[in-house]
């Protein structure tokens, strides 16, 4: 019985050492498969029964080979490659991608190769569908997760509602003589009327443009009228309000009033010329009418009780416009995209605006080294990989996203191919045992001769 379980043992041995290099040539193939984590085999040993001493601290316990007892993989950070597609992600730290199937069946990758297909979803290679935080409409995150999805639609366009400006006009232009409204039309930029003037461009509430200018007139001494124009074919105003030769109608007016010492001072409400009794710009192209259209020139010392520094100032300089901005935006399609480290998409549109379109979702296991690997560098939950924890990137034990990266396999050829030549030589001396042991049991077979 002893010497035959020599032949028992080293088949054993050559079962392990062959599931062993199994597992090698599998790192060793999957060496540039982004995402691969690497696996190795251990080993135990076998015993079977006691012999001699019954029991006894003499008893001796017969070894009959050794047996795979696991394949363990190892999840360890594997080096970070920059690629030319912005969706490629890579997970740096703890975490995997989660991915969906047309079923809604869940599976966890550290693959990152994501691309968009025919319906604007963000999916693998496999076509299956990146898992994320959701926005609501003003691109806010929200806790639920679903589908990424890089919509093609439009981005709606937003009404302006106010214009602020802040620069200097200067207290040595000559103050002009009183003007009427036929004579602003038909030549607002004489000199005679104006010395300074600037243009805006503003957005009604269809998202359609409209080019505005305001014309500043120095009507006394520390004080200023400023007149809105706009082309006359685009917006309605009161009789009298509108020159057909020149395309000019007057849509708003007021007045800016400043300190000795060339603060402002004081702002008037602004007066709109839409019908008999407006409060706001009526343009012509269907919108909201008497769309309400606010001008912001600082915080004035008496009307608004601030510093009168912040906004438009009146000093012995030449006029110049230092800052202007109008809160509107014309309707846009979307035109490129960005991730950042903590996924946030973050999408680019037509109309110069960038809005949230949603925020990758990260998840993580307390025991990732029990997750069931399916092929095509997918893992899913077992018992032994504990419940699934969903996370957004870079937010407590959760890794951090880069994009335009992918993580390459974790694989060491190095010390794989040591491996290798280590079991090779396991091996060949487990066959070396059994020819040995043929060899005795052929000896033993010719004493009877």
């Amino acid at each position: 019985m002893g010497i035959t379980s020599a032949f028992f043992a080293a088949t054993s041995g050559i079962n392990a050492t062959s599931r062993a290099l199994s597992e090698i040539g599998n790192n060793v193939a999957n060496a540039q498969t982004i995402g691969y984590k690497s696996r190795s085999v251990s080993f135990g040993d076998l015993f079977g029964a006691t012999i001699g001493g019954g029991g006894t601290s003499t008893a001796l316990t017969e070894g009959r080979g050794v047996r795979v007892l696991g394949i363990d993989p190892s999840f360890t950070q594997g080096s970070l490659q920059t690629t030319s597609n912005p969706l490629d992600l890579a997970v740096d730290g703890d975490g995997f991608f989660q991915v969906n199937d047309a079923s809604g069946n869940t599976f966890f990758s550290r693959a990152g190769q994501f691309n968009v297909d025919t319906n604007g979803n963000i999916v693998n290679p496999a076509g299956l569908k990146l898992q994320g935080f959701q926005v609501d409409t003003s691109g806010n995150i929200l806790g639920t997760t679903g589908d990424m999805i890089l919509t093609t639609t439009q981005q709606v366009g937003t009404a302006s509602t106010a214009v602020s400006m802040s620069g200097n006009l200067d207290a040595s232009d000559p103050v002009v003589s009183a003007f009427t409204t036929t004579q602003l039309l038909a030549d607002p930029s004489s000199t005679a009327i104006s010395s300074f003037s600037t243009g805006v461009r503003v957005f009604d509430t269809l998202g359609a443009g409209h080019d505005l200018t305001a014309y500043f007139s120095k009507t006394a001494n520390n004080t200023w009228q400023y007149n809105v124009i706009a082309p006359a074919d685009e917006v309605t105003v009161a009789a009298g309000n509108s020159d057909t030769t020149t395309n000019n109608a007057l849509v708003a007016q007021g007045t800016l009033g400043f300190t000795s010492g060339g603060l402002l001072d004081t702002e008037s409400v602004v007066t709109y010329f839409s019908d008999a009794s407006p409060t706001g710009i009526t343009f012509n192209n269907g919108s909201t009418a008497e769309q309400v259209l606010g001008f912001n020139f600082g915080t004035s010392v008496t009307t608004d009780s601030g510093a009168g520094s912040d906004g438009m100032l009146q000093q012995g300089s030449s006029s110049v416009l230092l800052t202007l901005s109008q809160d509107g935006f014309a309707n846009g399609t979307l035109t490129g995209t960005s991730i950042g480290e903590d996924g946030t998409i973050t999408g680019r549109f037509s109309n110069g605006t960038t809005a949230s379109l949603g925020q990758v979702a990260l998840t993580r296991f307390i025991n990732p080294d029990g997750l069931q690997p399916i092929g095509r560098n997918l893992f899913i939950q077992s018992g032994d990989s504990g419940t699934p924890l969903e996370g957004a990137p870079g937010s407590g034990s959760f890794g951090k996203v880069s994009a335009s990266t992918l993580e390459t396999s974790n694989v060491d050829l190095g010390d794989e191919l040591v491996d290798m030549i280590t079991m090779q030589r396991g091996f060949q001396a487990n066959s070396r045992i059994i020819t040995t042991t043929n060899d005795l049991l052929g000896e033993l077979v010719n004493l009877a001769r």
